[in-house]
């Protein structure tokens, strides 16, 4: 009987503050890797553009297709005081009979900051055409809004979000003026495609359009699932037995086409790499008793830590995690929990990057 360690004191590491990265690499694609193979116990420290001379035609590459929209907005109560509104999904449009009036709406909960909290019915001023009427307020303090917004001259509200929203960067990641142009663009893989997620899938965000056509061209096939990431991604986890935290649910959709390519390519003996802890979630979510892939749409809560058996991802390319997360449960279930905080240790040292921003790793539980 293995012993897998489950308390989350084991799952915590030493950061100085300097190594988390606040700006991206000057390239998408010219951040570092630290490619961990747990058959040999070797750490190798490599540029991510050497990925791929670690794939092979019989492999498949899986990627998160999902697209971060400008979820923070800042604006004004009626009383002037400053408001910040960060949605928690794209909202979803009011029924078709009331499109016909000046203002379209749209609802979606949301975390509301201000000095003093507004009330039920209280609107929210953004820009001349984009307000929020609160609905609500839920046990947990999160807020139901509506959205009202005029789409006017070929504005849609994603349009509108893109122009007065900014992204919705992580906690650590410091922007006293707001999220920049630049933020727009990094924050975001170049294959996003479905709009809903509220943070990105950040080990996509290495792959530039030049690396990913040389992939291709290299005969390398490669498959889409689509996670939205949740803000439940950051909530911290405080139970001291980590078997005991509730993990956040997000939405997840897995084609008929991925699921029939994943089977196929596995059946063949191939490698299937997922891009990013939310794709491999989403095909061990997926995955029958046989590891057979099935096509679905729905809700995902698999919590994967140590114990947990894979049964679709051979290996993963991930960013680092933060200490005590349950993403750095899942990594550690994958490659061993000492070899990954090894690892860990190594890549401080070394002065890689830390999170979102950061740089990457590849795990290769099989060569």
């Amino acid at each position: 009987m293995h012993n897998y360690p489950h308390r989350l004191d084991d799952y915590d590491y030493d950061l100085p503050a300097e190594r988390i990265a606040q700006y991206p690499a000057p390239e998408r694609d010219r951040s570092r890797l630290l490619v961990l193979d747990t058959a040999q116990a070797a750490l190798a420290h490599q540029q991510f553009t050497d990925l791929i001379d670690r794939l092979r035609e019989s492999d498949l590459l899986v990627l998160n297709n999902t697209k971060v929209f400008p979820a923070r907005l800042l604006g004004r109560k009626q009383t002037g005081g400053k408001v910040e509104l960060f949605l928690l999904s794209f909202p979803q449009a009011a029924p078709a009979d009331k499109l016909s009036a000046p203002w379209q709406e749209a609802t979606a909960p949301a975390l509301i900051k201000s000095s003093k909290r507004p009330k039920p019915g209280d609107l929210l001023h953004f820009s001349e055409n984009l307000r929020a009427r609160i609905d609500g307020f839920f046990e947990d303090g999160k807020a139901q809004v509506t959205l009202q917004y005029q789409s006017d001259e070929g504005h849609t509200l994603e349009t509108l979000l893109e122009q007065h929203g900014q992204m919705p960067l992580p906690p650590y990641i410091s922007r006293p003026h707001g999220s920049s142009g630049e933020d727009l663009h990094r924050y975001q893989t170049r294959y996003a495609h479905h709009t809903g997620s509220v943070a990105a899938p950040t080990a996509g965000l290495h792959f530039s359009d030049k690396l990913l056509a040389s992939i291709t061209a290299k005969g390398i096939e490669m498959a889409s699932i689509m996670l939205h990431v949740g803000y439940g991604t950051f909530a911290p986890v405080r139970t001291e037995d980590i078997r005991e935290h509730i993990i956040h649910r997000e939405t997840v959709e897995v084609s008929a086409a991925t699921a029939a390519t994943i089977n196929r390519v596995k059946a063949a003996g191939g490698r299937i790499w997922a891009v990013g802890t939310t794709t491999v979630r989403t095909l061990e979510f997926a995955a029958d008793g046989q590891g057979q892939v099935r096509p679905l749409t729905g809700e995902c809560d698999l919590f994967i830590y140590p114990g947990f058996q894979f049964r679709v991802v051979d290996n993963l390319i991930t960013n680092f995690h933060l200490p005590k997360s349950s993403l750095l449960f899942l990594v550690s279930a994958l490659a061993g929990h000492q070899r990954i905080l090894a690892a860990y240790r190594e890549a401080v040292a070394k002065g890689y990057r830390f999170f979102s921003y950061g740089d990457a790793m590849a795990i290769i539980t099989k060569p």
